[in-house]
């Protein structure tokens, strides 16, 4: 989970859940009695209202619960179980038992929508095993599927009644558990947001580490002085919306129009996204995105807290709505007017001192296990430039010997030198090469003591041969 802006709106999931609360008052149908024999009465066109804008829930399975909620408001006897059944009824599974006697086309189409889930999750754990170098291991699927709750994976083919209290239970969890969750992941960030402007001030030298904390007790105080903060959801927090935002006199605040000004969507409830939406003028006089003093991101955890706040005080079936008559009845306690202050967040530490000692140590420990990863990197880097230098050394002598082959080659392949006799003349040869030719085509050795033949050859020559100056031998 990652602390966001408001326009990605992840921290705002319960719109997409409502239907398992209030599904029914969604919709403009008038309803069929049970007892009317459905059979002898045409059924009426469905027409519903315009939902409002589905916020992503941040669930893994947010689709899938998107498209069975779809199919499940076309059924109109699942709309009437829904509109009778409390919140209780709904955690207890005896909503999900009304599945038996939906129509069968809405059944035949959550079929599929299992099957196409089942197979995405086996999809996504093939692919995490491949990307994890287990190629040539088998995958156990049904062992890895036992890790999504929200549906029965031992019948990957039917949706049946299993399927949709596995969903509703395991969606009501993981919405009741939004907001701690939400807690830890500030409170790492404020723990983490410390801890670097410590880590930065040991890079300073004593002067500079002494202006940067002055600096810094200087934004402190300035953050800090600003207009006071009304306590949420009281009177005079609601006042103030109602003449600063709906521009109409404070004297005449009626807490009935009130709520139908800011039920934007009209649908009888105050969700979430329309409570945080009245804090707006609250945080504005603590936070200013030009401001160097302000933080963003706990502006956004501030707007949670106070509706938070005013969900533990307002909400009393614990639904994650407030209706009109549990606004009304806020607005006539003692709380509504005169309120207790309210806390901000620079008046509260995010964490305790073990907390952040904890935290560090855990830095500590990731850092000590990056810097072993690196070495082990880095060592395996040096083997490998081994490796290549020992590779590119026997690439050179390789390719020094063909170059040696080819040379050699290409000496066999020369033809020998043309020489010229005139007549009987024995050509002087003066040439090693030519010399080691001639021994190869006559298979007898060539002798490089060319004098001492050339006198032996005047010796066997008969009597009264003559040899010309130029070395030419003529017979009489």
């Amino acid at each position: 989970m990652v602390f966001n802006s408001r326009s990605n709106m992840w921290w705002n999931p319960v719109l997409l859940i409502n239907w398992v609360l209030v599904l029914g008052q969604f919709l403009n149908v008038d309803a069929v009695p049970i007892s009317i024999d459905k059979t002898k009465i045409k059924e009426p066109d469905i027409k519903t209202e315009a939902a409002p804008a589905s916020v992503d829930t941040g669930l893994h399975y947010d689709r899938y619960l998107r498209e069975v909620i779809d199919f499940l408001e076309k059924d109109q006897h699942f709309r009437e179980k829904l509109h009778n059944t409390d919140m209780e009824d709904i955690k207890q599974g005896k909503l999900a038992k009304e599945l038996d006697f939906v129509s069968h086309h809405v059944r035949t189409n959550l079929d599929e929508l299992k099957r196409q889930e089942v197979n995405r999750l086996r999809t996504l754990i093939k692919a995490r095993h491949d990307k994890e170098g287990g190629n040539d291991i088998a995958v156990d699927h049904q062992a890895l599927l036992k890790q999504f709750e929200y549906l029965n994976h031992m019948n990957p083919h039917t949706f049946e009644v299993d399927d949709l209290d596995r969903l509703i239970k395991s969606a009501t969890n993981d919405l009741e558990n939004f907001d701690k969750e939400r807690h830890e992941e500030f409170k790492r960030y404020k723990m983490m947001k410390d801890h670097d402007r410590r880590e930065h001030l040991m890079t300073l030298d004593e002067e500079q580490r002494k202006q940067e904390e002055e600096h810094y007790e200087e934004l402190r105080k300035k953050h800090a002085d600003h207009p006071k903060v009304n306590h949420p959801g009281s009177e005079n927090q609601l006042k103030e919306v109602w003449e600063e935002t709906d521009g109409l006199d404070p004297e005449d605040f009626d807490p009935k129009t009130f709520f139908n000004l800011h039920d934007t969507n009209g649908d009888g409830f105050f969700d979430e996204q329309e409570l945080e939406s009245l804090f707006t003028k609250e945080l504005e006089k603590i936070y200013d995105p030009t401001n160097e003093e302000d933080d963003m991101v706990e502006m956004e955890e501030e707007r949670l807290r106070m509706r938070e706040h005013v969900m533990n005080e307002v909400d009393s079936n614990r639904d994650r709505l407030v209706s009109l008559d549990e606004f009304l009845t806020a607005t006539n306690k003692k709380e509504f007017l005169e309120p207790d202050s309210w806390e901000t967040l620079e008046q509260n530490q995010a964490y305790t001192d073990e907390e952040m000692r904890e935290f560090e140590e855990h830095l500590a420990r990731q850092e000590q296990d990056l810097h072993e990863k690196a070495a082990d990197l880095q060592k395996q880097r040096d083997e490998l430039e081994r490796q290549q230098e020992q590779l590119n050394a026997q690439k050179m002598e390789l390719q020094q010997a063909v170059d040696h082959m080819e040379q050699l080659k290409a000496q066999k392949l020369q033809p020998p030198p043309e020489v010229h006799v005139e007549g009987n003349a024995i050509p002087e040869i003066h040439d090693q090469e030519a010399l080691l030719i001639q021994e190869q085509q006559h298979g007898a050795p060539v002798h490089q003591d060319t004098s001492q033949d050339h006198n032996q050859l005047r010796q066997d020559l008969p009597p009264g041969h003559q040899e010309s100056p130029q070395g030419e031998n003529h017979l009489p």
